[in-house]
């Protein structure tokens, strides 16, 4: 069944102890100011960027070194999963909603549902 999928935000993971420092200087870099989600205090967004790419910041837990990921946002989350592991990457955690991968370098990825809404309908791939 055919689905489609988009690699569409980047998602800069910081420890607690580095959460202010980087999304500071990610604000800055980018020009962007980091607004907080009301609805969740670990997260802010710096926004859109090219083709509707997201640039988000999640204060992670303590132990989890500062990192960066992709989501790849899909309208079907077992069929993506499925098609990503043909071409080699594993699954990592069941996250519940959304699965958190590992590419074949061991690179961490998620697979998520539709977050970007427009620009998902705008940019996404079909896949047969």
């Amino acid at each position: 069944m055919p689905h489609r999928s988009r690699l569409s935000i980047l998602l800069l993971d910081l420890p607690p102890e580095h959460h202010v420092a980087g999304t500071d200087f990610w604000a800055g870099a980018t020009g962007r100011s980091a607004e907080p989600d009301h609805t969740d205090e670990d997260w802010a967004s710096l926004g859109s960027f090219a083709d509707g790419w997201q640039i988000e910041i999640q204060r992670t837990g303590e132990g989890t070194p500062p990192r960066w990921h992709v989501d790849i946002e899909t309208d079907d989350i077992p069929a993506e999963v499925a098609r990503l592991e043909a071409l080699g990457a594993t699954r990592h955690r069941d996250m519940g909603s959304f699965w958190q991968m590992l590419d074949p370098a061991g690179l961490v990825f998620c697979v998520v549902g539709i977050q970007t809404g427009e620009a998902f309908e705008r940019y996404a791939v079909r896949w047969p």
